[in-house]
């Protein structure tokens, strides 16, 4: 830090992130609190411990290579360069652990890196790591009820700590090869996150097959209705929350936009180019209001489909909510949801596939049109500073849509999931999912329950005070 300007640039943007991390854990506790009041009470414990394991799992993956891939990958690699060195966010970096800056001891890092990365490693490390949880939890939520926990932990390590942060790296990355060669701009994770969380769970559910009874024999849907309203609207609600700070997460703070050639200095996206916090907060909040609105009056006041249409509505106009005028956030977060619950309904009814939160739908088509529609809205914007003359397009955007929903969210997860259906290791044994997955890994805490019980009527009837 040599000047007062950079040392209070630096420090402030350590803090900005630490407190965003903060935030974007309310995400996952909405989700965990969304699946559970999903769920039926057979269901609850089994529903809840594979949702909290992703924190352990994707957070010790993220740290030994997940982190180290969107530094090395913008080019591909081999598409537009090789694999890059990123000496501070391999796991031995001395950069990621305690560290002041000053003359580096690793080989391979400058003093320049360690100015960098000294104070901004971590908390930068969380807030995309707390992205790789929210890119599991949406796989997570739609095959609740059936899958073997060892097959959904697999599954949530390649989502969140490979296939997602390559798509980070490709289309994220102020170099990636997306920007420089299509123009792709998807500012607040249309795609990078949503799209292709959305398409690895539909790969699983294809794979994973229905949850019993919810098939007549003629082929038409039952509705399983959720357990607990309540804490699907509190977690929904917590997700809402955590999603702001997720917003607030894709800037970076405060940056000198000409690169020490003048004293313009701005909060920029996550390609480094300007915004402001006042344009993002506008169009979060009109986007998540047209999909209320819109998702109120198309499903007819169900309050599930409220809930969740309003976060359709982020979703959609999360690709271009950096550039949108609040009015074009309003109306893409009225339209995207709009679709993407009567895709729900013609997919469930067509293909027999049991989604039980509609994560396909809100997240994978959410964010597929989200990223079309920013092409068409954006069309001749320019991508990015560094690359003059490279401009946002339909074409561009549809196919960056198609990689980040088919290439890296599809493909990937339905192998993963072939082979562990060939093993026998992808779904529950019929008669588990019957009885239910709690009393099935927790039978013998329902015994014990049961003793413990019966010893206090024995008790009291001893103290004579039941007979």
């Amino acid at each position: 830090m040599d000047s007062d300007i950079g040392a209070l640039t630096t420090i402030f943007t350590e803090f900005y992130y630490w407190v965003t991390v903060v935030f974007m854990f309310l995400i996952h506790v909405g989700f965990c609190m969304y699946e559970v009041g999903a769920s039926r009470q057979k269901n609850h414990m089994h529903t809840l411990m594979k949702n909290t394991m992703v924190i352990p799992l994707v957070t010790v993956t993220f740290f030994f290579f997940g982190w180290w891939i969107y530094f090395a990958f913008p080019n591909g690699p081999w598409i537009t360069g090789p694999v890059l060195d990123a000496p501070w966010a391999t796991p031995w970096s001395e950069l990621m652990g305690a560290h002041m800056g000053g003359t580096p001891v690793q080989e391979g890092l400058t003093t320049d890196d360690t100015a960098l990365w000294a104070r901004i490693n971590g908390v930068f490390w969380a807030a995309f790591l707390l992205f790789s949880w929210t890119a599991a939890s949406i796989v997570s939520g739609a095959i609740i009820e059936r899958v073997r926990s060892s097959a959904f932990w697999l599954i949530a390590v390649l989502v969140g700590s490979v296939t997602w942060i390559i798509d980070a790296a490709w289309g994220w990355h102020p170099n990636g090869w997306m920007v420089q060669l299509l123009g792709y701009h998807d500012a607040y994770a249309s795609g990078v996150i949503h799209a292709i969380a959305g398409g690895a769970a539909l790969a699983v559910l294809i794979l994973l097959g229905p949850r019993i009874g919810k098939f007549r024999a003629d082929g038409t849907p039952r509705n399983i209705v959720p357990q607990n309203p309540w804490l699907i609207t509190i977690g929904i609600f917590l997700i809402y929350t955590g999603f702001w700070g997720f917003y607030v997460a894709c800037n970076i703070p405060i940056i000198d936009v000409q690169d020490g050639e003048g004293v313009f200095f701005s909060a920029t996206n996550i390609y480094l180019t300007p915004t402001t916090l006042s344009a993002i907060t506008f169009n979060f909040l009109l986007s998540l209001s047209g999909g209320l609105l819109a998702t109120y009056i198309v499903s007819r006041g169900d309050a599930f489909w409220t809930y969740s249409g309003g976060l359709c509505g982020v979703i959609g106009a999360s690709a271009g909510n950096d550039l949108y005028h609040p009015l074009q956030a309003m109306i893409i977060g009225a339209f995207v949801p709009v679709i993407c619950y009567k895709l729900h309904y013609w997919v469930e009814r067509k293909f027999k596939i049991d989604d039980a939160v509609g994560a396909v739908a809100v997240h994978g088509y959410g964010g597929f049109l989200g990223v079309v529609i920013a092409g068409f809205v954006l069309w001749g914007y320019p991508a990015s500073q560094f690359y003059p003359g490279v401009v946002v397009t339909p074409w561009g955007n549809f196919l960056g849509a198609v990689i980040m929903f088919l290439v890296l969210g599809f493909i990937p997860t339905y192998i993963l999931s072939a082979i562990l259906k060939g093993c026998g290791a992808l779904r529950i044994p019929r008669e588990i999912e019957l009885v239910g997955l709690d009393l099935s890994e927790y039978a013998a805490r329902y015994v014990e329950e049961e003793e413990v019980r019966e010893a206090e009527l024995a008790e009291a009837r001893a103290a004579g005070l039941i007979k």
